[in-house]
């Protein structure tokens, strides 16, 4: 009877020593996913703004706040469980359904730049009058979130994608911590900093004030004055980088499309920035003509329907 309890205890000790190295690993995992993520970071970061453009500035930071929390939700309780299910019982599922978020994110990004160009949009049929919705701040404001959400689903579950990528042949225990710790410090490190950004012109305004030292109301009346172009300047990176990051996931899911990108980045190696801003152009006039044939496919759908 002591024999067994030693052994089972034996066995317990050896499990908890297993975990431990496992979770030792978490930190490397998380530092190197971090790091393949970083292009699609950067795409989140830049997109985000432009939602909360032109609302009342005493609501940005909960409309910011309000995306952030159902950014970390969908990463936490939809994609890294649908990840890890897939990633089990059907791997080869995942490349075309990140090729649909991929497709959606030109469509979208097509539509940004459509509008930039275009005053009046053709719509079947309908008269102007019948284009014209007006709706309250608060059904706007409602609008921009469920808009902002939909495209992070999209970036997130590219982000959560090449996380399980990174990990799938670790152990389930380190798989679950790395995919936990990436979503909770991606979401907190992108919404934090989109925060700062929104709220940079109050700062500035609160420098600018008679009590402070010349040279920081210099500083907070350059801040207030340049913010505005910024939020514009950011508002065209976000775009583009709907074209991009679509065009980019769709074509590492076609291996003729996914070799010509490699070929172009071994073409350019010695020249780093080179080949990462090519590459980027290629893929974001790429995702521009996919997202106008996609518009044009939605368009036609409707007007038959």
């Amino acid at each position: 009877m002591a024999t067994g309890l030693l052994a089972l205890l034996d066995d317990i000790s050896a499990l908890v020593k297993v975990s431990a190295a496992s979770l030792d690993d978490v930190p490397a995992q998380v530092a190197k996913t971090t790091g393949k993520v970083s292009g699609i970071v950067i795409d989140d970061t830049a997109v985000t703004p432009k939602y909360v453009v032109g609302l009342d500035p005493s609501r940005e930071l909960s409309i910011i706040f309000q995306i952030a929390k159902k950014s970390l939700l969908n990463k936490v309780i939809l994609l890294s469980p649908a990840a890890l299910i897939l990633g089990f019982y059907a791997p080869w599922a995942i490349t075309p359904i990140l090729m649909l978020g991929g497709a959606f994110l030109c469509f979208e990004g097509y539509e940004k730049v459509h509008s930039m160009f275009a005053r009046h949009h053709a719509d079947g049929g309908h008269s102007a009058e019948e284009d014209v919705k007006i709706i309250t701040p608060a059904e706007l404001e409602k609008a921009r979130v469920k808009s902002a959400v939909r495209t992070d689903l999209i970036l997130s579950a590219e982000i959560v994608a090449i996380t399980y990528s990174t990990v799938s042949e670790k152990a389930l225990l380190t798989q679950i911590a790395v995919m936990l710790a990436v979503a909770v410090f991606i979401t907190v490190a992108v919404y934090g900093f989109v925060g700062l950004v929104v709220k940079a012109d109050d700062i500035g305004l609160h420098m600018a004030k008679e009590n402070h030292h010349k040279t920081v109301r210099s500083i907070g009346y350059n801040i207030v004055k340049f913010m505005p172009l910024f939020l514009n300047l950011l508002g065209y990176v976000g775009t583009a980088a709907m074209l991009w990051v679509g065009a980019e996931i769709i074509a590492h899911g076609i291996p003729f499309t996914s070799h010509a990108l490699h070929e172009l980045e071994h073409a350019l190696a010695h020249l780093p920035a080179l080949a990462w801003l090519t590459k980027a152009i290629a893929c974001a006039v790429g995702g521009l003509i996919l997202g106008a044939l996609i518009e044009r496919i939605v368009h036609f759908v409707r007007r038959f329907r």
